[in-house]
């Protein structure tokens, strides 16, 4: 299996209204073969403080243990040579059997500076789509020198977004209010 570019996407909400909209797009997106999510965690802290913790992915058993052992690679289990690699490649597959979980509460400890009715997120994104791609630019010898989203702000001085469309898609993408 290819593994496409791998995004960490950090999420937050206030006074979260959650009806599985998100978990469906994900969904939809994976049916098509968009886009995997390796591992994702989701912090609600509710307005007395009493946390809520959720774990979720899209990936079958067997693409669980078979990213199991690249995550385990890339995310340093195996930084002693290739011994090393092997070990942590062996390591994160036996944690894949299970289902992924990259990100563990032990590990995430920003949990208590989330405030009370509010969420976090944490998703752990293949972009699936893109492994053609990706693959078509190394044939050719070229190489990732960086990447980013463009605020819609942006998009205004090069005619793709009226000043109005930009003012408004920037509040949402940035208001902690509800839009």
């Amino acid at each position: 299996m290819a593994i496409g570019p791998v995004q960490l996407i950090v999420l937050g909400f206030n006074h979260p209204e959650f009806h599985g909209e998100i978990i469906a797009e994900l969904e939809r997106l994976r049916e098509s073969d968009t886009v995997r999510v390796i591992d994702s965690l989701a912090v609600h802290k509710d307005a007395d403080g009493q946390l809520e913790v959720k774990h979720l992915s899209n990936l079958s058993d067997d693409e669980a243990i078979e990213l199991g052992s690249k995550v385990a690679a890339l995310i340093g289990l195996g930084i002693e040579g290739e011994e090393g690699m092997e070990a942590g490649a062996a390591m994160g597959a036996e944690a894949g059997a299970d289902g992924i979980d990259v990100f563990s509460g032990d590990e995430w400890d920003v949990v208590e500076d989330i405030p009370n009715d509010s969420a976090a997120a944490l998703i752990l994104l293949e972009h699936h789509w893109a492994v053609p791609l990706r693959d078509a630019i190394v044939r050719a010898g070229g190489f990732r020198l960086s990447d980013g989203f463009i605020s819609p702000l942006d998009l205004v001085e090069i005619g793709l977004l009226s000043r109005e469309e930009a003012e408004d898609l920037h509040a949402i993408e940035t208001s902690h209010q509800p839009a």
